[in-house]
């Protein structure tokens, strides 16, 4: 009789530090890969995506029953109705609907449909600069290189447990004096470098695209995001007189 051929596991937590430790050895195994390996690193994404909500929604609900409000970065720059309807919105959302359960389902609704469309446009991006992969690979490859905004997030978590309060400006949006410019500078950080370093690294091995390629593709595709986004976030803050926004990452 023989016996069953026992089926690979697909959670091996340690192929995360090793993803972002080792970018280029793991790339190569993602190559490999003959089914779907996104599971791991998207609930990796999931969890510390849901641990910064909880703990910055417990620090902004701590901060609002104290009647201490953390204004945005751009403040100075806001016409006095949206200042008005920024300040009523807060003392109208203040209950664990609008502080937990909102916030988290926006976000993780921009996270797993940000990655379905990220890998559809670094598809896209691919297969016009003459690349070979597949859809699968890329969904693989985008997935495992969002893994440097867990650790953003992770660290997030941490820096709020140590000062006790929510973050106001994430990313470089304190230097943004544009209400649409603020709303870009929120995406640029290291780990946004970081992730683009590992989407070249991985087009050229799974896509065989040369180094210049690789980068121009990741370029167009992050710049194209990136205005997209800060074009939501400017068109949201304009009808609503709120920024309260999260980047797609």
């Amino acid at each position: 009789m023989t016996e069953p051929t026992p089926q690979p596991n697909r959670f091996k937590l340690s192929q995360i530090p090793a993803f972002l430790i080792h970018p280029r050895q793991e790339v190569q195994r993602l190559a490999a890969e003959e089914r779907s390996a996104w599971l791991v690193p998207m609930l990796v994404l999931t969890v510390m995506l849901l641990l910064r909500i909880a703990v910055s929604g417990h620090y902004q609900a701590q901060a609002a029953a104290l009647g201490q409000t953390t204004l945005p970065a751009d403040w100075q720059w806001w016409t006095t109705d949206m200042q008005n309807n920024y300040m009523q919105a807060m003392q109208a959302t203040q209950g664990p609907v609008f502080v937990y359960i909102i916030p988290a389902l926006t976000s993780l609704a921009r996270l797993w449909l940000g990655w379905l469309i990220l890998g559809g446009l670094l598809h896209l991006a691919s297969t016009l600069l003459a690349g070979r992969g597949s859809m699968r690979s890329v969904l693989n490859l985008s997935a495992w290189a969002l893994l440097p905004f867990a650790l953003r997030d992770l660290l997030r978590v941490g820096y709020m447990l140590i000062v006790h309060h929510a973050i106001a400006s994430p990313g470089l949006s304190g230097f943004g004096g544009v209400l649409f410019v603020t709303q870009v500078l929120a995406s640029l950080d290291v780990f946004l470098l970081w992730f683009a370093i590992l989407l070249v690294l991985g087009l050229r091995v799974t896509d065989n695209l040369p180094t210049r390629k690789a980068v121009l593709g990741v370029a167009l595709v992050l710049l194209v995001v990136l205005l997209v986004q800060g074009g939501l976030g400017t068109l949201t803050a304009t009808l609503s007189g709120m920024m309260i926004t999260r980047p797609l990452f």
